[in-house]
């Protein structure tokens, strides 16, 4: 699948190092893009440059892979588990299995590494600083320049509440003592006596760490999971529903088959089965979509949505919001597509028959028109929406590399996962 949509760096060299005059005042807000066709890094502050560099990533048989990763870890000093204890100066984790940004004394104009993306020494230590821990890197095999975007779909924060005005409370003079010269000021009150200095008022704290969002195609443990809480509710019993297909949920469907005298084929929890356990729940149609959503590296929540045309695929699309107006409740949002391979089995499984609009000129733009969230879960993102918060959408999942301490890793080119150096 070859992306046609914001693409293209004419402006990069492969040699090139810039000190930039940094001025972005949230570094959540910067997205590292690695190009392993021209060798080159480049930080971006929405659509602006802020620095480049060129970078080796991994050789034949060790190729870095691409997708899209977050900033796990950092460390000025480390040195490979894998490859003789090799230091990796500046060290910024990508993933658990190894891959990794890091300052190498080697950095040909070609790829030469074990898997992670080496950097000279200058840039190595002046990235370490510029950045922190939850910081986008997309490596892609050609370069990604992220582009303004707007769309429906896109959240946008809630507007902040004004301040309460008090339209019935008389005002009577008073005079502030720490004025100059004692000006006379108009004091809010609804009592003619004096009333006394009001306490401040702690509120509770906000946790304001950036939102990762995944919006994907349904897997198995979603549909189980589900699948249990239809069943309980319907007196077929699978116990505590937890997406895992035990003996006693997979005693329960066949239950459930024998009682409604249902047959199906194509697995244990196929289509057929969601439908039927829907339909005889009054529940409609089953979902075939699944918003996920973590900060700080934990999930927070997840629900279920709905895509339109699932015999298309999606692609894969990462947004990130750059800027948030709380006043006018605008977010400026900013995006890549990927390339996307999808292999056969992922095609089967998913239903997959077509790649047309994937590989359109506005893959991005349709695959946000067929993608229908509940209001609720759309509020609720929305009143956590904070700057550096990200969105990716994607036909594959969570895949292994997301785990515990991680933002959602998403694989496009699985390559070298599992080496490092």
């Amino acid at each position: 699948m070859k992306p046609r949509f914001f693409f293209g760096l004419g402006l990069l060299s492969a040699t090139a190092l810039v000190h930039p005059a940094f001025g972005a005042e949230d570094a959540r807000t910067l997205q590292i893009v690695v190009s392993k066709d021209r060798q080159s890094l480049a930080v971006y502050d929405g659509d602006k440059v802020v620095a480049t560099s060129k970078v080796s990533t991994g050789k034949r048989g060790h190729t870095t892979p691409s997708g899209i990763f977050s900033i796990l870890e950092k460390e000025v000093y480390h040195e490979s588990n894998l490859y003789s204890a090799s230091p990796m100066p500046f060290m910024q984790r990508l993933t658990w299995s190894g891959i990794a940004l890091h300052e190498s004394n080697s950095v040909p104009n070609y790829p030469a590494s074990h898997g992670c993306v080496r950097m000279p020494k200058a840039f190595a230590k002046m990235l370490y600083q510029m950045t922190e821990r939850g910081v986008h890197v997309v490596i892609a095999d050609q370069p990604l320049v992220p582009q303004p975007f707007r769309h429906a779909m896109l959240f946008q924060p809630e507007v902040a509440p004004a301040a309460a005005l008090f339209s019935d409370i008389e005002l009577r003079p008073s005079t502030a003592a720490f004025l100059p010269q004692a000006q006379a000021v108009q004091v809010a009150t609804n009592d003619v006596a004096a009333l006394p200095m009001p306490q401040a008022i702690q509120a509770p704290p906000v946790d304001r760490a950036p939102l990762g969002i995944l919006i994907t195609r349904r897997g198995l443990r979603e549909n189980v999971r589900d699948l249990q809480g239809i069943l309980n509710d319907m007196g077929f019993a699978t116990g505590t529903p937890d997406g895992m297909l035990g003996p006693t949920t997979m005693q329960a469907i066949e239950d459930f088959k024998k009682a409604h005298n249902i047959t199906t084929s194509g697995g244990l929890v196929s289509p057929a089965l969601m439908k039927a356990v829907y339909a005889l729940a009054g529940k409609g149609e089953p979902p075939n979509g699944q918003i996920m959503v973590r900060q700080n590296f934990k999930p927070l929540f997840e629900a279920p949505a709905i895509i339109a045309e699932p015999q298309e695929a999606l692609g894969t699309h990462f947004f990130t919001a750059n800027t948030i107006d709380k006043v006018n409740g605008k977010a400026d949002w900013f995006g890549v597509t990927l390339e996307d391979d999808l292999s056969k089995e992922a095609k089967k499984r998913f239903g997959i028959t077509s790649e047309a609009q994937a590989e359109s000129l506005d893959a991005a733009d349709r695959a946000l028109d067929r993608i229908t969230i509940p209001d609720d879960v759309r509020r609720k993102i929305e009143d956590l929406l904070t700057a550096g918060s990200s969105l990716t959408i994607s036909d594959t999942g969570i895949g292994p590399e997301t785990g515990n301490g991680t933002d959602f890793i998403t694989i496009t080119n699985r390559g070298a996962l599992g080496k490092s150096g």
